[in-house]
């Protein structure tokens, strides 16, 4: 395999089963309490406000369980992945807990051929998404042609300094690019983000890095108008082994002094 998308989506399609089971994504927890959101979801409610009655899409929605938390919040939600096996357990989960959401497979790069021009109030997208696609431009590109006049763009995404940094020795080292590169960010890693016992056999990811600067100019050239950024000390997986510590609402921090690090951020834009 050579293309990226088949090298990517072949170690996200093993995980599928895994991550479905695993206590971090909290299904269990989706099917006893109707009341039940995310985490990453409840951490966006004070920026994201209402969103009940829109028209929502979930970019890079994986196995859905923050698509059905907006759909828990009012929104007529869909949800877009690469990963066949992905969208089918977000397709059940939807179905298992009574929510009109629907879900498709597609790139993202093709999400307005796939989901059609123009049709969203929202698009909703994050955490470990952008890391995924080599060109931030073309992503804001699409974003733009699926957003109505009006429609908000809302990400909460990690920060390119924390995608910058690694663990070594227990000390934080300066190692990868800030800046979107031409070629990828090729890792051989086993294991996942979530707590599992599963051994994978597909370990090879190709990612890249975007600065912040270089993702506010890509929604603005889209044509979007960019309307607010917060950086946040926190995010929703350890980032740096041995030197992060969680707390009760599921956000990883430095243990030392975490003001020193902008771990994620939340843009807004919206479209004109």
């Amino acid at each position: 395999m050579t293309d990226y998308r088949e090298i990517n989506r072949a170690s996200w399609d093993e995980r599928v089963p895994a991550h479905v089971a695993s206590p971090g994504y909290h299904v269990a927890e989706f099917e006893s309490d109707p009341s039940y959101l995310s985490e990453v979801v409840r951490f966006d409610l004070p920026r994201l406000g209402d969103i009940t009655g829109l028209r929502g899409v979930h970019l890079q929605c994986h196995i859905g369980t923050d698509t059905v938390s907006l759909a828990r919040l009012g929104a007529r939600m869909s949800g877009l992945d690469f990963s066949p096996p992905a969208i089918e357990a977000a397709q059940g989960l939807a179905d298992r807990l009574g929510l009109e959401a629907d879900f498709h497979v597609g790139d993202v790069y093709d999400a307005v051929e796939v989901l059609g021009a123009a049709q969203y109030d929202l698009v909703y997208t994050g955490i470990g998404a952008l890391c995924w696609l080599p060109d931030i431009n073309r992503w804001a590109q699409t974003v733009a042609g699926l957003l109505k006049p009006g429609g908000r763009l809302f990400i909460r995404e990690g920060h390119p300094m924390l995608w910058a940094l690694e663990s070594v020795d227990r000390e934080i080292a300066l190692k990868y690019p800030y800046f979107e590169m031409a070629e990828p960010l090729v890792f051989e890693e086993g294991g996942t983000y979530v707590e599992t016992d599963v051994e994978f056999t597909v370990n090879t990811t190709h990612d890249w890095n975007h600065g912040l600067g270089e993702t506010i100019t890509a929604v603005q050239n889209a044509g979007l108008v960019f309307d607010s950024l917060a950086e946040h000390d926190s995010a929703p997986w350890c980032g740096l082994d041995g030197l992060m510590t969680v707390d009760g609402a599921g956000e990883w921090r430095l243990t030392d002094n975490p003001e020193r690090l902008a771990a994620t951020y939340t843009l807004q834009a919206h479209k004109p």
